[in-house]
């Protein structure tokens, strides 16, 4: 492979990583916003 190659893979899975955490981030945040829990379980 050449090293264009490998450029553009690695920065397609430093891509998708981003977009998962910045959904991951707004979807925390919005929680915090409105007081609910963060992944949908009854905590107590």
């Amino acid at each position: 492979m050449s090293i264009q190659v490998k450029r553009i893979i690695i920065i397609g899975i430093i891509a998708i990583v981003a977009f998962v955490l910045g959904r991951l981030a707004v979807r925390a945040l919005m929680n915090l916003l409105l007081g609910g829990t963060l992944f949908g379980g009854n905590i107590l």
